[in-house]
């Protein structure tokens, strides 16, 4: 026996031209940080939402009253946010839907589980979670996959009234019926048919405390928010089977279910904040200093290939090329290197102003005291060395020279750029001519330095390196002509005086 999605490839079709509005969700549990796989799910759900001129909702999930926490809530809101994936349903949006706690829909879950008692699909069951741990050791100690034994469903009246007398709340099981199939055509993966006696015996769908079961609860919130498309990760497969088997049992017609494939490490292991710690969470990406547009192009193209082959894209060019039945089948991989690519790619190409924004809380953190430099020249620093950067967390390093009094000079700089005549005489001759040299002008202060070491005959390493070394403590740097017009004359002349003292 089967159970098939009734909602076919032909009804996909007429709802994507538009004779059934498209809507889908994001439904994370704020139980941990907005993980990366939740947003890359998050992503998918907002293009297709977007592709096919759609809804998309934000939904939290607090089934787990224990490891629910409000900052947790406000993490993945904030992440979102800053990814750009802007929902049109939800917290600070309001409308029909507003958001809400599904801890506080207890009364709204019971009536669906009241109707699932009355018409045989479910019943009261008394074991308590001491039976139920005893029943699961014995399972361990013969080798027996973990499962309930449906001792409930046959209860005698005689049998409830005694469990009754000694005080037993009952949880509510839904009946799942062995053996059989639960199938359904996945928009990503095709075919899939998932066995119920893999499923763990009947569920509980309402805890003895009263509140609902996650696969009970999410259910009635896609009926009650009429979901017609569940976009999420294939480690969901399994809670599909059972939902099917609830909306069956309800008699309302299940949405079109897609799952995403999972994203894996370089070893093909798992993501998970065991092993891999904060980095598999969006809010540290953006305490590094990834640009958020680096992000969503690096998780759209992990299991999504661009129909003429891009690879850069911002969210408003892929939405109306993105479909689910694009998506890869295999698992994702996530590799910090092709990521740090993208973000080097962006940090390069955005508008300067923007990444300078972006760039001031790291320079702040870093204790560098921005007024001394007009706004303008805040800019000029960030874009004299963002060639180089692969995320703004390395900038304070690129730039603490110009922050600084002086720069640091290591014993190194000292014994091998600084020593000898050729150095002193390249940095007396550039102090004597500062006065006449063409301040705030970055290509004529460079080529004065050239037209200096003419008069030296010196050039290459002999002439750069030991005005770099002054100026910057290093021999390597932004561009020497941006370096000096920014320092400003004043600046550069006590950075002299100061090498000059070394040779």
């Amino acid at each position: 026996m089967s159970t098939a999605n009734s909602q076919s490839t032909a009804h996909l079709e007429e709802a994507s031209k538009g004779a059934g509005k498209v809507r889908v969700r994001i439904a994370p549990s704020p139980t941990g940080h907005l993980h990366v796989g939740t947003a890359r799910t998050a992503l998918y759900n907002y293009l297709y939402a977007k592709r096919h001129n759609g809804t998309f909702v934000l939904r939290l999930e607090d089934t787990d009253e224990v490891r629910s926490r409000d900052e947790f809530t406000h993490d993945i809101i904030d992440g979102l946010k800053w990814l750009g994936l802007s929902w049109d349903e939800g917290p600070d949006i309001g409308g029909p839907y507003p958001p809400y706690k599904q801890t506080e829909k207890v009364d709204h879950y019971e009536h669906f589980a009241d109707k699932l008692i009355r018409d045989g699909r479910a019943y009261l069951c008394y074991a308590t979670a001491e039976e139920l741990a005893l029943l699961k050791e014995d399972q361990k100690e013969t080798g027996q996959a973990p499962r309930y034994d449906n001792r409930g469903r046959d209860l005698t009246d005689a049998a409830r009234t005694k469990y009754e007398a000694e005080g037993r709340i009952p949880s509510v099981r839904f009946i799942v019926d062995e053996p059989r199939m639960v199938s359904w055509q996945d928009s990503i993966k095709g075919e899939i048919s998932i066995d119920t006696s893999d499923l763990g015996g009947d569920m509980v769908i309402i805890k003895s405390t009263g509140t609902a079961i996650y696969n009970f609860a999410v259910v009635i919130d896609d009926i009650d928010m009429k979901m017609t498309h569940v976009i999420r990760g294939e480690d969901h497969i399994h809670n599909t089977a059972k939902q099917l088997l609830i909306y069956e049992a309800l008699a309302i017609n299940p949405p079109v279910f897609a799952h995403a494939p999972l994203i894996f490490d370089l070893e093909r292991q798992k993501l998970s904040k065991r092993k891999h710690g904060e980095t598999v969470h969006i809010d540290y990406y953006r305490k590094m200093g990834y640009m958020p547009e680096a992000i969503v192009n690096y998780l759209a193209q992990m299991s999504w290939t661009h129909p003429e082959g891009k690879e850069i894209y911002t969210l408003d060019e892929v939405a109306p090329l993105f479909d689910l039945d694009k998506v890869s089948k295999s698992p994702a991989v996530f590799d910090v290197a092709r990521l740090n690519w993208f973000n080097g790619h962006y940090i390069r190409s955005l508008a300067l102003s923007l990444i300078t924004e972006r760039a001031k809380p790291f320079l702040s953190q870093a204790g560098f005291n921005l007024s001394a430099y007009e706004g303008e020249q805040i800019e000029q620093i960030v874009g004299s060395v963002r060639e180089g950067l692969t995320t703004l967390s390395e900038l304070p390093d690129a730039v603490r020279f110009f922050f600084a009094e002086k720069p640091e000079l290591s014993e190194e700089v000292k014994t091998t750029v600084l020593a000898g005549e050729k150095p002193a005489q390249v940095l007396k001759t550039l102090k004597d001519k500062l006065a006449d040299m063409p301040w705030g002008d970055a290509p004529a202060l460079k080529k004065a330095v050239d037209a200096m070491g003419k008069e030296l005959a010196l050039k290459g390493k002999d002439l750069y390196w030991p005005i770099r070394a002054a100026l910057s403590g290093k021999t390597q740097g932004p561009d020497l002509g941006v370096t000096l017009a920014i320092l400003g004359r004043e600046r550069v002349l006590v950075r002299l005086e100061s090498a000059l003292s070394h040779c």
